[in-house]
């Protein structure tokens, strides 16, 4: 079927593609999709939502030729398609950008698109895909180094290399998932900008998500799935968030600490926000001068200086890339320092390995679970002890491991912190992400820890696990524990936290209460601009 003949078919039958009764079930037995139909049209933006393990990844697999379907067939207007790859997908016009990066990290940013287009025994087009990366660059708002190696990039940084990987292709059908948890406000707008003109020009896109702002603000339909069904289709101006929470969920979304889906610094008690301010001395966590190099810069961070108190949650707002990795990474052992004081209760912590960093009462929540938090191969017996396998209760004679009592813990935190899994026999990447963060969470919590370091610690879950994550950090501090949040989230950081850092190239651009906060100052101070509109 030529071009035109094809662009004809879709302004007929009015679709892009049709997934009909979609059922998949996978070799273990789960049932990830039950009889899921949904249409994706041209000049269109839609919403897919629904809770970790919903369906929603598995769905968008299938659509871009990672998975086949045990049932069901998916259809075009050219007829039934079925892709045994994901480069039969690129070439029939479906891009997918994963939430988990698909990148060489060896290579650099325009190596990386390039080798996407490669064709065999073709060599690669460095200087066309270099020039084609700069025109996006300029149209999407999203910045790259183009030069650097991927895995000397911030996680926000190699996000968007992905993004702009997919965009380079020009495809009829755009899914992105979870683009935006890593960028800015201005950076969001922008790419939300770039997006509706890809729509007017007649691209279908895919927008997963699980900010129902987002939902309301860039989408035009939204498919909710709940347990691998579709319970929901509607137009987004049709409903409300509350109504679309109550779909992804099965019931209204309670929360322990009473707040609403959508965060807001209005809803924190006043008295809350007062934490912290007017306290003398040093914090739990006491940072003095602190200066720590980048794997890309010679110094990622600027001579800091700040407390966190015990009762207290102390946030960083800021573009990843600024150097909130590194910051972390050299509280928590991972880094050296090159020069400053850090200490945890008066104990300087700096040249410290982790293991003694943790033993100190230090719990760290990693901004990346599959890298730094878990080992996926593991039972989660297995990652529940890790770092703390040496306590006396797990060890037997000759350190031989105590796995009753292990495996009683293990139960122990499945029930304390709602794990979903068959048993702590179960490996860890067979749950979904929004339990593989609460394991996370659970292992470090139970250390009983005076302060948690807790960085990115809701990126890509959904609204119910993601908001139960935010009630334990609530209910950690209300215990008197100090909090670190570092959060790309904006709304999470205002609503959060007591005091606020923005932080903009390794510096602290301001320190404040939330409510002498907004999105716009905020904005302008991640972007390295002053409130008063001095860089």
């Amino acid at each position: 079927m030529s071009e035109s003949s094809s662009r004809s078919a879709i302004a007929e039958n009015g679709y892009f593609l049709r997934a009909e009764r979609i059922t998949k079930i996978y070799s273990d037995g789960t049932v990830a999709l039950r009889e899921a139909t949904v249409e994706l049209r041209p000049s269109e933006i839609l919403g897919l939502l629904g809770e970790n393990g919903a369906g929603k990844t598995t769905l968008t697999k299938i659509l871009s030729g990672l998975l086949p379907p045990t049932k069901g067939r998916v259809v075009s207007p050219r007829g039934p398609v079925r892709f045994s790859s994901p480069r039969e997908a690129l070439e029939f016009g479906i891009g997918m950008v994963h939430q988990h990066f698909a990148l060489v990290g060896t290579f650099t940013a325009v190596e990386n698109v390039a080798l996407s287009q490669e064709r065999p025994f073709a060599p690669l087009q460095l200087a066309q895909t270099r020039a084609k990366l700069e025109t996006l660059m300029e149209e999407s708002g999203l910045r790259v180094p183009l030069d650097v190696p991927v895995e000397k990039l911030a996680v926000g940084e190699q996000q968007r290399v992905e993004i702009l990987k997919v965009l380079s292709r020009d495809v009829g059908l755009l899914i992105l998932d979870e683009p935006t948890s890593v960028l800015t406000p201005l950076e969001v707008d922008e790419l939300f900008r770039f997006l509706r003109r890809l729509r007017d020009e007649g691209k279908a896109i895919v927008l997963i998500t699980h900010k129902l702002k987002e939902v309301g603000l860039i989408t035009d339909r939204v498919v909710v799935l709940r347990k691998g069904e579709v319970v929901g289709d509607v137009r987004t101006s049709a409903v409300t968030a509350e109504e679309l929470a109550q779909l992804m969920v099965g019931k209204a979304l309670e929360t322990r600490a009473g707040r609403a889906v959508e965060l807001s610094t209005d809803e924190i008690p006043a008295h809350a926000r007062q934490r912290g301010e007017g306290k003398q001395g040093p914090g739990v966590l006491h940072v003095e001068g602190l200066s720590v190099a980048g794997d890309t810069k010679p110094v990622a961070v600027h001579d800091l200086t700040f407390d966190v108190y015990g009762g207290e949650i102390f946030g960083i707002a800021g573009v990843e890339g600024n150097g909130q990795t590194e910051l972390v990474e050299a509280l928590t052992g991972l880094r050296p320092a090159l020069k400053g004081i850090a200490t945890i209760n008066g104990r300087n912590i700096l040249g410290l390995d982790p293991r003694q960093i943790y033993e100190l009462g230090v719990a760290h929540i990693p901004e990346d679970r599959w890298v730094l938090g878990l080992v996926l191969p593991f039972t989660l017996a297995e990652n529940a002890i890790l770092g703390v396998h040496r306590w006396d209760e797990f060890r037997g004679p000759l350190s031989i491991l105590r796995w009753r009592k292990i495996n009683a813990h293990v139960r122990s935190l499945m029930e304390r912190f709602e794990i979903q899994a068959t048993g702590p026999s179960a490996p860890a990447k067979s749950l979904s992400g929004g339990n593989q963060q609460k394991l996370i969470v659970g292992r470090e919590l139970a250390k009983d820890p005076a302060i948690v370091i807790a960085s990115q610690p809701t990126r890509g879950l959904d609204v119910g696990a993601a908001q139960y994550i935010r009630d334990i950090l609530v209910e950690m501090r209300d215990r008197g524990r100090a909090i670190l949040l570092v959060s790309a989230d904006l709304d999470e950081v205002l609503a959060l936290s007591d005091r606020v850092a923005v932080m903009y190239e390794g510096k602290f651009m301001a320190v404040a209460r939330p409510e002498e906060l907004d999105r716009e100052k905020v904005g302008l101070l991640m972007g390295g601009v002053g409130v008063g509109g001095k860089a």
